[in-house]
């Protein structure tokens, strides 16, 4: 495995984004990845400028900063409800704030990623609403193919907002259709076939980028839990629709650290020889631990699975803090004074 994963070094050193029309700084981020890759792993965590464990928008606040003295090198955003016209996207934070916090962390120099939790089309409900036929009736001809073209066109115009000061156009990673080998979301394996699921990626990336003239993104596959390398390729849309390949896998409570362990590392070692093979950059799209109850899990678990191996980035979920229907902390990156916090540090 490890001439594979020397390989992927070699053989992403002249790529390029799938979309040969990228904006010049897409193509620098692009090219940033590949060579940062090389050199180790960066660091990412999903609204980490907007709330944190017992705060919520506090200019240039960071739990991730509070414990290490720094900001996270990624950024993970949310989208959903964004098609609903709401100001707010479904974890609360104003779309407002979520633009200016993606231009300050651009302007450090970090890195954007998107995901949208898009709700169902066909029945109304939310992105947790399975519905069989849901992808079909969106595709061209289906009959709800206007309204989700109009759901893009909002997503493309929030995107678009994504400037600096001089109009300098933000490159962003943008991951559609998370979590795609899962049971839980209407774009997921069990409610729409592998060809479906192609049509449905192929033409959400061929319209962002052809109609909407978007160029500043970067495009990554992502899966939840996989069997193997046939299972992670079932759905994958081609080489010219995608920039990074990735996976999501969380320690659960009731999850050993073998467990833990032989899933993320085989699914890590998956995704990164079909980057090898097919010329990609290889991610983790979320992972974690919530609330982190082992103090020296950084170190001691979860280091030993991603050393030595070249993924682009790790990113770990959000720091909501104690959730008012349940009365349970739900966090994934300590905050300062918490159990792990040493830990972090040294990881």
């Amino acid at each position: 495995m490890l001439a594979v994963f020397a390989s992927i070094l070699l053989r992403t050193a002249s790529g390029q984004p799938a979309n040969k029309q990228a904006a010049p700084k897409t193509k620098n981020l692009y090219k940033n990845l590949v060579a940062l890759s090389k050199k180790g792993t960066m660091f990412g965590h999903q609204d980490d400028l907007a709330y944190g464990v017992e705060w919520r928008y506090e200019p240039g606040r960071s739990d991730v900063k509070d414990v290490t003295g720094d900001y996270p090198a990624v950024y993970g955003w949310e989208l959903g409800n964004l098609e609903l016209d709401s100001s707010k996207n479904l974890d609360g934070v104003p779309f407002s704030n979520m633009r200016q916090y993606i231009i300050e962390a651009y302007q450090r120099g970090a890195v954007i990623t998107l995901s949208w939790h898009i709700n169902n089309p066909l029945t109304g409900k939310n992105a947790w609403d399975p519905a069989p036929g849901t992808v079909t009736s969106i595709l061209p001809g289906g009959a709800q193919h206007e309204k989700f073209v109009q759901w893009l066109d909002k997503g493309a115009a929030f995107i678009n907002s994504l400037q600096t000061a001089s109009g300098e156009m933000i490159p962003v990673l943008f991951r559609p259709y998370h979590e795609l080998t899962g049971n839980w979301f209407w774009w997921c394996q069990n409610v729409c076939s592998a060809d479906e699921f192609k049509q449905l990626w192929n033409y959400t990336i061929t319209y962002l980028q052809q109609v909407k003239k978007l160029n500043n993104l970067l495009y990554v596959y992502n899966t939840a839990e996989i069997r193997s390398k046939e299972h992670f390729m079932e759905r994958y849309p081609g080489d010219d629709k995608v920039d990074i390949v990735s996976f999501d896998s969380y320690r659960h409570g009731n999850m050993t650290d073998s467990v833990f362990y032989a899933r993320m590392n085989s699914a890590a070692d998956i995704v990164l020889q079909v980057a090898a093979e097919h010329n990609k950059l290889a991610a983790i799209g979320e992972t974690g631990y919530e609330t982190i109850p082992d103090a020296e899990w950084w170190t001691k678990k979860l280091f030993p699975i991603i050393k030595n191996k070249p993924l682009s980035y790790v990113l770990f979920w959000r720091n909501h803090g104690k959730m008012k229907d349940t009365g349970k902390m739900h966090y994934y990156v300590p905050f300062k004074g918490d159990i792990s916090a040493d830990d972090f540090v040294k990881f």
